[in-house]
């Protein structure tokens, strides 16, 4: 278990050695060479699990964190998990050797890169490995901190900035709905573990949260999947610097959504809710992209939403899939079994051939200064090996052969084809929409694949158009495409290992339910004249039709109004609301202190008036109470006359020793209630207040002597009465309701628990140590801040005598 864990908090524990690496050795050596090591390192470790994985053996590790709540941080790797850590960490190692020669050591903030991709590194194998709902969470939601942090990476650039706030904005809303889903999911299965919630999935199927936990959770896997119409944060990210887009953008961040379907998927598989939303959202994502792509100039625009075109193809196989759960261990299972197994097989193709994609476009940037595709062609000439592999990325996105995306996009085909004759969930009236469409999206995705190929590449080389004097990159900037592109065309001739060893046993993980003699899927690049190479077939005709009389019709999509996409609705809602916020923060800042007390006490009476009004809670019982004595009521009348004379002093001393003399007296209330240790404790907080008020008051100037008159205001007597009348009522009725056992007992056995003589210390150290540790930091920073500031002030204003 040390040794698992080692290794997976290897990223965090490295991001804390990276600034001093870097600080000391960045001159010499490039910071990448050492940052390099991490996720090799795990990718080897990894590697070892592969065999037992395979065979079906799955392993848990447990690390407890947080014992008195239940939750630790549990490991669990099965074969979807190991999938998405092999290509976390594999990818991962290519992109920071590519980033090695692409990010400067001289002109580059590298310590900042380097500790932003480590700690993504880092949250997405601690995404993937979960067990436990809420350490998931937190693991997810560090995802998106660390992308927004790398998407911010060049933040003195505007669009930098947009972008990474939209990619915030976007998926945090996500995550907090899928939170919500996962809180009631935890409701339902009374437990935080995946595993125990799958093996107890007839309980929770029936339960009335079934529903919104669905709907919850597939919010969360589609803002991080840029799903429709989430995925417009995707294109705005890709001001992020290459390393970046070609890591985040198709090998892993946006993977996450997709981890998160598939791995709920035998927990709401096999209800319409999941099917429709599922496989709905991803074809229409898919038809979204490729049109979308069409219409792109800029590169990685281009690739952008071809990248959201290629998840919602694997989110729709998902969907499909998930039949499998409806019609369980039969011949229709069987069917569409196959399809969950095209999804993790896609996702793995689109891995390398997206990933290779990214890097070409980043070495055409690097190399010649342009990513518009207006000043780009003839890059072949200068350019022969980047063109070999951008060849090669481009037909296995287009689904031809011999590129391992044809494999994968012939069994998507197969799935699409099958789900018409379901029979189920109204597929027998619209299922045929679902090959129409995804044969119309694969006509589109063929036509931007050739444009991104041969516009870039092909025609006459115009060196005028471009910034710089053009040649091959470097070698050391082609080693990542070049190994991505080889995995591409052996994935095509060797697909079966890859089916094996890696895919089958992912499959295993999703659709845990079937038998396991089920999973014999057998991968081919020829299934004879089928339907699915008769639609592949088309698509390459009608493609190059397509793509040879572009000129005449793709000028049209790019004059597409811009203010019917949704991106321009996005800014348009967000302007509009920062406006509406504004507008009312203007009209409660008022900057009278009246004026926020008055909203504040307001608020404060109609919400718990009106809870105790609505909820009949109301209810006063005074059988128990005990006599009140002399002593009591004299106390009472004191208190109360000291409170006065605070109003009416007129000096601050006499205030300050009658506000004392409250406090004091609230003291002697404990002492005749037998709580001598908050008696003991009252006393010295109100001596230490009182000493402090004195310090404070006699730097103050004297009180004057000035007659005014005070105007009445009815609206403070309603406020005031009705506060008054709230806190009563409130007080005595929760004296009157005895809903729970009292705790006083768990209290008063305080030295045993604790070792504490004195109660209210050990509630204060002990029982709620963690609240007073956070207001004693909060304290220290504010300290700490206010030192600064004056420190600050004091260093500026000795600048302004020097000069």
């Amino acid at each position: 278990m040390i040794t698992f864990y080692s290794f997976i908090f290897l990223p965090f524990i490295f991001a804390l050695l990276v600034p001093f690496l870097y600080r000391y050795l960045n001159r010499q050596v490039h910071t990448g060479w050492f940052v390099l090591l991490v996720p090799l390192t795990i990718f080897i470790y990894l590697v070892k699990y592969i065999p037992g994985v395979s065979s079906g053996t799955t392993y848990e590790y447990t690390l407890s964190w947080i014992p008195t709540f239940g939750i630790s941080i549990t490991s669990y790797i099965d074969g979807l998990g190991l999938l998405f850590a092999l290509l976390i960490t594999g990818v991962g190692t290519l992109v920071i050797i590519y980033s090695i020669f692409y990010m400067s050591k001289v002109r580059e903030a590298l310590h900042n890169f380097y500790v932003y991709l480590l700690m993504f590194m880092g949250a997405m194998l601690g995404l993937v490995f979960s067990d436990h709902l809420l350490v998931l969470y937190g693991f997810w939601e560090l995802t998106s901190v660390s992308s927004f942090l790398l998407i911010a990476y060049w933040y003195e650039r505007k669009g930098s900035r947009q972008g990474a706030l939209r990619a915030l904005l976007i998926t945090v809303f996500g995550g907090f709905g899928m939170l919500a889903g996962l809180i009631m999911l935890i409701m339902m299965g009374d437990t935080y573990s995946i595993r125990e919630i799958i093996a107890n999935i007839d309980v929770i199927q029936g339960h009335a949260l079934f529903i919104p936990a669905l709907l919850c959770i597939l919010l969360g896997a589609f803002t991080k999947s840029a799903q429709f119409p989430f995925g417009i944060w995707l294109p705005g990210a890709m001001e992020a610097p290459t390393p970046v887009s070609s890591y985040l953008h198709s090998a892993t961040m946006v993977k996450a959504g997709i981890y998160l379907v598939a791995r709920m998927t035998p927990i709401f598989g096999g209800s319409a809710v999941w099917f429709w939303l599922v496989a709905g959202v991803g074809l229409v994502t898919l038809l979204y992209g490729s049109l979308t792509a069409l219409r792109q100039t800029d590169l990685k625009a281009l690739l952008a939403y071809s990248t959201i075109s290629q998840l919602g193809l694997i989110m729709c196989l998902l969907g499909i899939g998930s039949l499998a759960v409806y019609f369980g261990p039969s011949e229709a299972g069987t069917v569409f079994t196959v399809a969950t197994f095209a999804a993790v097989f896609h996702l793995f193709n689109h891995s390398t051939f997206k990933g290779s994609l990214f890097m070409v476009v980043g070495i055409i940037d690097h190399e010649t200064g342009r990513r518009d595709i207006r000043y780009l062609g003839g890059l072949m000439q200068v350019m022969p090996i980047t063109f070999t592999i951008a060849l090669v990325g481009g037909l296995s996105m287009a689904g031809l052969p011999p590129f391992n995306g044809f494999l994968s996009k012939e069994m998507f085909f197969g799935a699409v084809t099958e789900v018409s004759h379901a029979g189920i969930f109204g597929l027998s009236k619209i299922g045929m929409l679902f090959p129409i469409i995804a044969w119309v999206a694969s006509i589109f995705t063929f036509v931007y694949c050739m444009i991104f190929i041969f516009k870039t590449f092909g025609g006459a080389y115009r060196p005028e158009k471009l910034t710089r004097k053009v040649h091959e990159a470097p070698l050391g900037m082609l080693i990542a495409p070049i190994v991505l592109g080889l995995l591409v065309i052996v994935t095509f001739f060797f697909p079966n290992v890859l089916g094996k060893y890696i895919l089958t046993p992912a499959l295993t993980a999703i659709l845990p339910m079937m038998p396991i003699s089920d999973y014999d899927v057998k991968i081919s690049a020829w299934h004879g004249l089928n339907m699915e190479l008769i639609m592949t077939i088309g698509v390459v005709v009608i493609g190059l039709i397509l793509f040879k009389t572009a000129k005449r019709w793709i000028q049209t999509m790019r004059n597409y109004p811009q203010g019917l996409t949704l991106n321009h609705l996005y800014n348009v809602g967000l302007s509009g609301t920062e406006r509406l916020s504004a507008s009312l923060t203007n009209r409660y800042m008022t900057g009278s202190l009246r004026h926020y007390l008055i909203y504040i006490f307001s608020f404060f009476v109609i919400l718990l008036m009106g809870s105790l009004l609505l909820l009949h809670g109301i209810q006063f019982d005074f059988s128990n109470d005990a006599a009140i004595s002399i002593y009591e009521a004299g106390l009472v009348i004191a208190m109360i006359i000291a409170s006065l004379t605070v109003l009416l002093a007129s000096n601050r001393i006499l205030a300050i020793v009658a506000l004392g003399a409250v406090g004091y007296m609230v003291s002697m209330f404990f002492v005749i209630f037998r709580a001598p240790d908050l008696a003991l404790t009252q006393m010295v907080v109100e001596t230490v207040t009182t000493v402090l008020f004195l310090l404070c008051f006699y730097h103050l100037p004297k009180m004057t002597k000035r007659i005014e008159r005070i105007p009445f205001k009815l609206t403070n007597l309603i406020i005031s009465i009705a506060v008054g009348l709230t806190v009563t009522i409130l007080a005595l009725s929760a004296n009157g309701h005895k809903l729970f056992e009292p705790i006083t007992s768990f209290f008063e056995n305080a030295y045993e628990l604790a070792g504490a003589k004195n109660i209210v210390n050990a509630i204060l150290v002990d029982f709620r140590g963690f609240d007073t540790m956070l207001e004693i930091s909060v304290l220290t920073i504010a300290g700490l801040g206010v030192y600064i500031l004056v420190h600050q002030r004091s260093k500026g204003r000795e600048q302004r005598e020097t000069e």
